[in-house]
């Protein structure tokens, strides 16, 4: 096929017309943000709520959050369950300092929310005072179930 300038010039607005739609309608990664929906800003408000309880070391609160079939799973590889993360959450060895999820991202998929952030904190040993900071990327999974939207598993990794 051939194509002259002046078909050209009949095809140039179309096109332009065509890659002004992609741009603003969010597909070239361009437009404006879409509003969250109802559920990603119900996992957002659970997210927090789960940051403030561990900060804290709130067994209740962090009982409340979690599913029954929890699998917590730390950045050196070791998996713990909900019963095991709780209790290891809340112990007095040692205590947080500063705890921020930074870039949260909440995908609701189904009965599912994929959530995705960057993890920063530093914690004191409390028998010896000695300091640590985490930088993790991590990535948990919230399900939809009768109570409300629950932890069901968190995976770390260290950057």
């Amino acid at each position: 096929m051939k194509i002259g300038r002046r078909s050209l010039s009949g095809l140039l607005p179309a096109m332009g017309l065509a890659l002004s739609g992609l741009a603003t309608g969010g597909l070239l990664g361009i437009g404006p943000a879409a509003a969250a929906t109802a559920d990603e800003q119900a996992v957002a408000k659970k997210v927090e709520a789960f940051r403030a309880a561990q900060f804290a070391r709130d067994p209740k609160a962090l009982d409340a959050l979690c599913a029954p079939e929890l699998s917590y799973s730390h950045s050196d590889g070791h998996v713990e369950d909900k019963a095991t993360f709780i209790a290891n959450a809340t112990n007095a060895k040692s205590k947080a300092i500063t705890l921020e999820y930074k870039d949260v991202s909440v995908r609701i998929v189904g009965t599912a929310a994929i959530v995705r952030f960057h993890w920063m904190g530093e914690s004191e040993s409390i028998p010896d005072g000695k300091r640590s900071s985490t930088n993790l990327t991590i990535l948990m999974t919230w399900q939809k179930q009768a109570a409300g939207w629950k932890l069901l598993n968190r995976a770390s990794t260290k950057i």
